[in-house]
């Protein structure tokens, strides 16, 4: 582990837990088995599909820089302690996931257990699950006939033949 990089993890979270620890550690071992140091995307080149929104995820970013902006961070909230990294240059991935361990009542021996321990007691590796995504889109921005504000086109809806923003737009549903 590196502590710079944990600090920086840290600190960009906010305070340091064991769900930042166990991001550390995945992406850690994520990069390990893609023999990719670890490094800043610069674009799309590395991506990550995150299963869950907690705090790992922050770990993920500042590790790999993979950001929901730059399109090479996506949300698939499953309730799952798991990513899939994929690096677009080889097209090679691969699953990580959070294994159930021990828990401790200390929480900074909890996060030293995590950063330290033996990785397959907390860290399972496999296949991914899906393909390489495709890289982020630029759409173009259309205006919702009854808020008038500007909506992504790909997200916009037809109502009555008008567009409209998912705000406005009034879902049916008979079930």
């Amino acid at each position: 582990m590196d502590e710079r990089l944990w600090k920086e993890c840290g600190e960009f979270h906010g305070h340091t837990c064991p769900g930042l620890a166990i991001g550390y550690r995945l992406t850690e071992a994520a990069m390990d088995f893609l023999r990719i140091p670890l490094e800043k995307a610069k674009d799309e080149e590395l991506v990550c599909i995150a299963e869950n929104e907690a705090c790992g995820v922050d770990a993920v970013q500042v590790l790999l820089s993979c950001t929901a902006g730059k399109g090479n961070l996506i949300f698939r909230p499953k309730g799952k302690i798991a990513f899939t990294f994929f690096d677009r240059r080889t097209g090679k991935g691969v699953r990580v996931m959070a294994k159930q361990f021990p828990r401790v009542e200390d929480r900074a021996q909890m996060i030293k257990n995590i950063l330290e321990g033996p990785l397959d007691t907390y860290v399972t590796i496999g296949a991914p699950r899906e393909g390489v995504p495709s890289k982020a889109r630029h759409f173009e921005t259309v205006v919702c006939s009854k808020c008038g504000e500007g909506c992504r086109e790909d997200k916009a809806r037809l109502s009555n033949g008008e567009i409209v923003c998912p705000d406005c737009f009034e879902f049916y549903d008979r079930g």
